[in-house]
């Protein structure tokens, strides 16, 4: 018999739509004729998925009783029976209830799979074993009901079912997925934005795993023993050059071919390389790397080719990008093979791109003379003179006269010219002595002798040789200023580059110590104070030269890898006061840190003494003249008019008393003196005597508070009065008509309760100002605080280990949410395995026991 295929559909969180594009797949295929049935799909009430079982064959569950409690599960004989060609089956990972054929739905589907019948389902990576203890890292909630590896990898087709993590706690909040009683806790625990944003990477990782092995497979089952590259780390070398915005283009496209490609720019600043005649350009093709998704490097090196793949083989690149040379055919005969060449025969395994571009040389035209003078430039130099010197004897001999001696002389003298541009002043010297003899032996008379009959023919010979010992001298001296020029230029470069990446918000003293690094390609750098390692890059070998340069008088810079010579260390000195100011810069701002709390505290003290002057006058002031009215013996008052004084008096005393009060304990939570006796208290002996407090009943305020909620750490008496902070301003800003509402929740060893309101709210920019001492929105009056009442209860909470954060309610208002620590008080009766496997959190999952109890204040 034919075994079955199965298809997975993989989500990274419930809601995803995983359910909803399971049914909508089995609707087109049954479009295209093909048998299709619905095994077994949990909507969760939801509508839109409700909607999609419509003109689908639904197989009938069967009930199972288990502890007084019916539950319905997927009939398998009965869709066996049925055998269609393609099974729906919702929530792979689900745990059967007790007396089912198969304890988890996975063995079901292997059944049909087994029977022949092909099956859609679906999954959440919640639910995959070897995650497990990952996703209960991310979203603190252990997930009882899992699926092992091997049967999800055994699918013969695994999709990703994504959404956005925004989007999904918009479809969340709109109630597209939970009722409405169980969106708030959603919101604030499971489907946070941190939380779903890490779920959903671990289902893309997870997939690209997989896809990985299969890959790995076929080329097993095939018996292809090469290694494919599937992630490639392209490297770009830049000249600085016109050509450098294609090639970095180009080593961006071979970089995205590949899943995780890296792309990485050099530049090596060098004595005689090609250098830009914009400065700009090297600017404008750095931004474009990093616009593009790379990362910028610069090197120092005398040897390009070398510079570039030692580079790329400890970056550890696959893919190497050069431009073909901008240098003319002409000069390539005279100075041979290019970078490209060298890196081609140099860089092994790694992969070389010649990029053709608009620059590229090709024409004949005179090559530049000058610049600096390496030993290739000398042997060059010797070489000509070695090969020129003879080839122009023989053909002076060829045409000799008596009158020729001017001419032959002035030909020696070109020749030595030459050298001397080519290889410098000592080529030129040996070219000059060489050519000197060889003029005397075949030129002046006696002949084939290295003698000198007339004195004043050897005066001119010695003549000779010193105009060629001052030419290459001047020309010695000019390349030798060449390229002390250039090497200036390029430390100035790379001194703008160290800048550029502190000014670029990179971390100032790592940057200068990376490009450290890179700059004079060393293994490692490390900056020291006193003995110990405060920033690092790279890693030193047992092999390495060590050195170290003075940072300062507190600090070192060792250094590790090749020596450097002493122009290198001049650099150096100057990168180490760079050091040095950034040390010194991160002295100031860790004196302005602390220097800003004091700041606080003064212009708390400041606002306090304000609110003294201010605020505590209109209490003191109403009760002073009330009580002033009732001493007053030249007045007739009634008793109605003396109950009105009395009554203003008291309310005055009241609220200068609890401005007091409120004063105090500011005081004591910026002196950290507040007393908190924290102890085991249970939400709901705290939620009602903070109702009473404020005369709020049932038509004022719902709660919702869980039957089996644990209790929770925190200080009775402090927690009411943040209570009763909350719901005043609760009250205060709730339209008419509309019900406060208390609900709490439990979410990985944390208990949150929630006041919530459908006021206006609080604006997003305003959120941390209210939580600010003497912060106040709206008009003041009589009764009207400091605005100490959220400052003082954020103070309460984090005093209690917790935490009071202010959120949008679904549909408009504010939600303020306190999070304390729970008290551990064991497991529910029935597991939550019975429940939904579409659920985050067990307990929570609808139809489960011990549900949420509703009751009204």
């Amino acid at each position: 018999m034919k075994h079955g295929r199965l298809r997975v559909l993989l989500g990274a969180a419930p809601g995803v739509g995983k359910t909803y594009s399971m049914l909508e797949e089995g609707k087109r295929l049954r479009e295209e004729g093909k048998d299709v049935v619905v095994a077994i799909v949990e909507t969760h009430g939801r509508a839109a998925t409700s909607g999609m079982l419509d003109g689908l064959d639904i197989i009938p569950r069967i009930a199972v009783s288990h502890r007084d409690v019916e539950l319905t599960e997927m009939d398998l004989a009965a869709v066996l029976e049925r055998h269609p060609q393609i099974a729906l089956v919702d929530e792979l990972a689900h745990t059967n209830a007790p007396g089912s054929v198969n304890q988890k739905r996975w063995q079901d589907v292997q059944t049909l799979l087994a029977a022949g019948i092909d099956v859609i389902s679906t999954v959440n990576i919640q639910h995959i074993e070897s995650l497990n203890d990952v996703v209960q890292q991310i979203t603190g909630v252990v997930q009882r009901e899992t699926l092992p590896d091997a049967v999800l990898r055994e699918a013969d087709q695994i999709e990703v079912v994504d959404l956005a993590p925004q989007a999904l706690r918009d479809r969340l909040a709109e109630g597209n997925v939970y009722p409405a009683e169980r969106i708030d806790a959603a919101l604030s625990n499971y489907f946070r934005l941190g939380n779903l944003t890490a779920l959903r990477e671990l289902a893309l990782l997870w997939l690209a795993d997989e896809v990985d092995s299969a890959l790995k497979a076929y080329r097993t089952e095939h018996g292809i023993s090469n290694k494919w590259e599937a992630r490639e780390r392209v490297v770009v070398a830049l000249t600085g050059g016109p050509e450098g915005e294609t090639l970095i283009r180009r080593g961006a496209r071979i970089a995205a071919r590949s899943a995780g490609g890296e792309l990485l720019v050099v530049h090596v600043i060098s004595q005689d390389g090609l250098r830009t005649p914009h400065p700009q350009a090297l600017a404008d093709q750095r931004a474009l790397a990093v616009e593009l998704g790379g990362s910028y490097h610069q090197v120092v090196g005398d040897d390009i080719p070398r510079a570039l793949v030692e580079f790329a083989r400890a970056a550890n690149a696959t893919q190497l990008v050069l431009g073909v040379s901008r240098r003319t055919r002409l000069m390539a005969a005279f100075t041979g093979p290019g970078i490209g060449s060298t890196v081609i025969r140099e860089s092994g395994d790694i992969d070389v791109h010649i990029v053709t571009h608009s620059a590229a040389g090709g024409k004949f035209a005179l090559p530049r003379l000058g610049g600096a003078l390496s030993l290739r430039r000398r042997i060059l130099g010797f070489a000509l003179a070695l090969i020129g010197g003879p080839l122009l004897t023989w053909l002076l001999v060829s045409f000799r006269t008596t009158e020729s001696i001017t001419s032959d002389v002035l030909s020696y003298q070109l020749l030595v010219v030459l050298v001397a541009l080519v290889g410098g002043m000592w080529p030129a010297l040996f070219a000059a002595v060489l050519s000197g003899l060889t003029l005397d032996y075949f030129f002046v008379a006696p002949f084939y002798t290295i003698t000198v009959a007339e004195p004043l023919h050897l005066f001119a010979l010695v003549l000779y040789i010193v105009n060629a010992v001052l030419v290459s001298y001047v020309v010695d001296i000019s390349a030798r200023r060449g390229r002390t020029a250039k090497r200036a230029a390029a430390e100035s470069e790379l001194l703008a580059t160290v800048s550029s990446s502190v000014l670029r918000g990179e971390d100032a003293l790592q940057a200068l110590v990376t490009r450290t690094r890179e700059a004079f390609s060393l293994t490692a750098v490390q900056l020291r104070v006193g003995d110990t390692v405060v920033y690092e890059d790279g890693e030193s070998h047992a092999d390495d030269h060590t050195s170290t340069i003075p940072v300062g008088e507190r600090a070192v810079l060792e250094l590790h890898g090749a020596d450097l010579e002493s122009s290198e260390r001049r650099l150096l000195t100057v990168i180490a006061s760079q050091m040095d100011a950034a040390l010194e810069h991160n002295d100031l701002a860790k004196t302005a840190s602390e220097i800003g709390p004091l700041a606080e505290a003064d212009r708390i003290r400041s606002a306090l003494l304000a609110a003294v002057g201010h605020d505590l006058r209109r209490p003191l002031s109403a009760a002073t003249a009330a009580v002033s009215g009732l001493r007053a013996t030249d007045v007739t008052l009634s008793a109605d008019d003396r109950a009105e004084l009395l009554e203003t008096a008291g309310e005055s005393l009241d609220s200068l008393a609890a401005l007091i009060t409120n004063l105090l304990d500011v005081s004591r939570l910026q002196a950290g003196a507040l007393a908190i006796a924290a102890e085991p208290v249970e939400v709901a002996e705290v939620i009602l005597p903070a109702l009473d407090e404020l005369g709020l009943g049932p038509d004022d305020v719902e709660l919702d508070l869980p039957a089996d909620l644990s209790l929770i750490l925190a200080d009775p008496g402090l927690l009411e009065r943040v209570i009763v902070n909350l719901l005043a301003n609760a009250t205060r800003f709730s339209p008419a008509g509309r019900r406060i509402r208390i609900s709490a929740s439990e979410f990985a060893g944390t208990v949150e309760i929630r006041v919530i309101d459908h006021g206006p709210g609080i604006p997003a920019d305003r959120r941390d100002v209210v939580f600010i001492p003497f912060q106040r929105l709206g008009d003041t009056d009589n009764l009207t605080g400091l605005g100490l009442g959220l400052a003082l209860s954020q103070g309460f909470v984090a005093g209690m280990g917790g935490t009071l954060e202010a959120d949008d309610t679904p549909g408009g208002g504010l939600t303020m949410v306190i999070s304390l620590p729970a008290v551990a008080t064991g497991s529910p009766d029935i597991p939550g395995a019975l429940g939904s496997s579409d659920a985050p959190d067990a307990p929570d999952s609808p139809g489960s026991p011990g549900s949420a109890a509703k009751a009204d204040a």
